[in-house]
């Protein structure tokens, strides 16, 4: 049906864009340019509380 297609049609390319090897990152994928950097400087990605409260705006 179409609506299987599409569901199938978008895991494709969510699959592919995951896994594809880009320039800018020296030809990582984007999950190995994070865990590369995670190893590299992990301070940069500690987490701070303050942004995961709700603002005054929700």
């Amino acid at each position: 049906s179409h609506a299987q297609l599409r569901a199938h049609l978008a895991d494709f390319v969510s699959a592919y864009n995951f896994a594809r090897r880009l320039k800018t990152l020296r030809g990582l994928t984007p999950y190995e340019a994070i865990c590369r950097a995670w190893s590299a400087e992990p301070s940069r990605f500690t987490s701070n509380p303050l942004h995961q409260m709700p603002g005054p705006n929700i």
